[in-house]
């Protein structure tokens, strides 16, 4: 992969819990929409799409984009659970890094159901049954829905290992609630305390867990316009951010053969595609200035700042208590509010950050902008699994 691939638009619009949202091609063509204005492009210019989503049917992502557009181009749909959004942006910077195409858009959208996430597929063997009895064997509370079980015994497994408590947890959530005040895409712009998170209901009792270390079910859409920069600089584009480095993972053995929770829910996919894109990048966890990363649970957050090498193994209590996570410290965290309170739309969610990240790099972001921004790094987990981290450049 030889050329250059610049982020020159992106789109998104707010977020809304299930049932008061616009239908889901509605919402996917408005992003777009908005990527393509970001952009100063028309449908038109689009040369192929990749559209995200987890829970619609096939060809979905031609209905939202027929919305936007009709020229007859190559869309491909793409469902990798809540690392949806972040696969169809390495597609499409696939496509243009390969000099395949010069201009891709990437799509994500969600209509989300309320409750717990569920199967809709009863009848053949779910792509969790793995993860499921794996699970049922280590953390073994059946009335817990599993999603709760899952990162709630990542997050008592950490706290066992290196002896600290649920505060770690609760402070992160503290944190996303200040940092999403002023953000008007988010959600949830409530500032709480940690006293007020370790106080919410008890959602899982072995693990600590309170229903404010989770993040909510959330319907919207988010977009981005990938070009390779001759592309860029023949129309005149926006060529400041580009992605620099970007690497995809899947499970490897010891997700299972470790019998650990904090792997079963991705801490080793993550360092491997961190480690990846540090290398191809050239540069170290150090360079990196602002940070969007997937905070499905508060405990998915401590577990990974440190598989991004954010701070050693074991290091969580101290990065969080000094600081470094937030305004003023060394890797500004989820400056949007995070998953946590901007909500979790599963196919919209990579490229929402992708748009966070883009927002602060151009020195964009109003109140919450981290100063001096310049690289930035994003890190989108699904289960079952895949993970996708990005390293961003301000030039």
């Amino acid at each position: 992969m030889s050329q250059k691939v610049i982020v020159a638009g992106v789109g998104m619009i707010p977020f809304a819990k299930p049932g008061n949202s616009k239908s889901y091609d509605e919402m996917g063509a408005e992003a777009t929409l908005l990527a393509l204005q970001d952009a100063g492009l028309a449908y038109r210019d689009i040369q192929q799409a990749v559209a995200g989503y987890v829970y619609g049917d096939s060809t979905s992502g031609q209905t939202a984009l027929y919305r936007a557009g009709m020229s007859g181009i190559p869309i491909f749909n793409v469902n990798n659970n809540c690392s949806t959004g972040s696969s169809a942006l390495f597609l499409a910077r696939q496509m243009v890094a390969s000099g395949m195409a010069d201009c891709v858009l990437a799509l994500g959208f969600e209509q989300m159901q309320p409750g717990a996430l569920k199967s809709h597929w009863d009848d053949r063997v779910s792509p969790f049954h793995r993860f499921d009895s794996l699970c049922d064997e280590i953390n073994p509370y059946p009335e817990v829905p599993l999603a709760l079980r899952y990162f709630g015994g990542a997050g008592k497994e950490y706290m066992d290992t290196y002896g600290v408590g649920p505060e770690i947890f609760a402070k992160v959530r503290a944190k996303a609630s200040r940092h999403a005040e002023h953000n008007p895409m988010a959600l949830f712009r409530k500032v709480v305390s940690e006293e007020e998170v370790l106080q919410s209901p008890i959602v899982f009792p072995a693990a600590k867990l309170t229903r404010l270390m989770a993040c909510p079910p959330t319907c919207g859409a988010a977009a981005a316009v990938l070009v390779s920069e001759d592309f860029a600089r023949k129309r005149g584009l926006d060529r400041r951010v580009s992605i620099i480095a970007q690497a995809m993972t899947t499970d490897t053995p010891d997700s299972f053969d470790d019998r650990s929770m904090m792997k079963l829910v991705g801490s080793g996919m993550a360092r491997a595609a961190a480690d990846k894109v540090y290398a191809e990048a050239g540069i170290g966890p150090e360079d990196v200035d602002v940070v969007e990363l997937h905070d499905c649970f508060a405990q998915n957050e401590v577990l990974s700042y440190e598989a991004l090498r954010l701070c050693e193994d074991g290091g969580a209590e101290k990065f969080v208590a000094d600081g470094n996570n937030t305004y003023g410290g060394s890797h500004v965290t989820n400056p949007s509010g995070g998953l946590l309170s901007k909500g979790h739309p599963l196919g919209a969610t990579g490229l929402a950050q992708c748009t966070e990240l883009v927002t602060q790099l151009r020195g964009q972001a109003g109140l919450r902008q981290v100063e001096g921004a310049r690289v930035g790094l994003q890190h989108n987990l699904g289960l079952g699994g895949a993970c996708v981290v990005t390293l961003y450049r301000l030039d």
